[in-house]
């Protein structure tokens, strides 16, 4: 009985939060309590790693992530802007990684395969650098 409570409290919390409203809330249902906010952010910087986006951009608190090629990424929640022209916002930048040329024909950012999950959790990693 004690279990069934728990994982229904589980199920009920996110909505209690106000993820109801907030976009990406059927994606981290969907994937469960280990998709919570923190869950998200250590998954986002772990894939900036898998998908090797150090070899061009420096990324703090991601290993190797030291790239001279492109812009740094430090402080990203404090930037205006994607790519000098797309509002800065947590589900544009996650189209943005998962698909920059639909975003800005011609851009030098390199499509890699990013999954649009993976691209929401590399998106939650960025907001979370703010210095």
């Amino acid at each position: 009985m004690k279990h069934g409570f728990a994982m229904a409290l589980a199920l009920v919390s996110p909505l209690c939060a106000g993820w109801a409203q907030a976009p990406g809330h059927a994606q981290a249902h969907r994937q469960g309590p280990a998709f919570d906010p923190a869950s998200r952010i250590e998954r986002g910087r772990a894939l900036l790693a898998q998908y090797q986006c150090g070899a061009c951009h420096t990324i703090p608190g991601v290993p190797a992530a030291r790239g001279q090629v492109a812009q740094t990424l430090a402080s990203w929640s404090r930037r205006s802007y994607i790519a000098g022209r797309l509002a800065n916002q947590p589900d544009l930048l996650a189209q943005w990684i998962s698909a920059p040329q639909a975003l800005v024909p011609g851009t030098a950012m390199p499509s890699m395969g990013v999954s649009p999950p993976d691209a929401q959790a590399m998106a939650a990693y960025l907001f979370s650098l703010d210095e």
